[in-house]
């Protein structure tokens, strides 16, 4: 699975982490959209860019680390094509992936410790979109969001 990863300067320390804790997967392409140790960046640029590499096909998933994450899932979800979800519970974690189908999870180091967002991006890449009863509901998702690229 490719993913695409950034941050904020206020959430470099968790993406290190997060790196760090996946590097050693077989299964996992990472790469790193910034920012790097020391460098200020406003979140919505590499929220932006994150999103656009997923948008695109080149990246199946995105993770978007800032302050509280919620900032960078705004500006995500800001993209055509993206579903981004902040995710700092295991209960919301694992739904935005089965009933939202969200390609991209977003955290807040100023929220959640490093041990949590470890165990929170091991749920988010098991899930899979489970369909269902959700189907309708993220199929009227991405008609809205089609109405809106025009």
């Amino acid at each position: 699975m490719k993913i695409a990863i950034g941050c904020d300067e206020a959430a470099y320390s968790l993406k290190k982490i997060i790196i760090d804790h996946l590097s050693n997967r077989d299964d996992i392409e990472l790469k790193d959209f910034g920012a790097e140790a020391g460098e200020v960046v406003l979140y919505p640029d590499v929220a932006k860019v994150v999103a656009e590499a997923v948008a695109s096909g080149e990246f199946e998933r995105g993770i978007l680390v800032c302050g509280t994450g919620i900032g960078m899932c705004i500006t995500a979800n800001k993209i055509p094509g993206i579903r981004a979800a902040v995710c700092h519970d295991p209960f919301s974690t694992e739904r935005s992936r089965k009933s939202n189908n969200a390609q991209i999870m977003c955290m807040g180091e100023r929220v959640i410790g490093p041990e949590l967002a470890k165990y929170l991006v091991d749920i988010w890449l098991k899930c899979d979109f489970a369909g269902g009863g959700s189907t309708p509901k993220v199929n009227r998702i991405n008609e809205i969001d089609a109405e809106y690229k025009k």
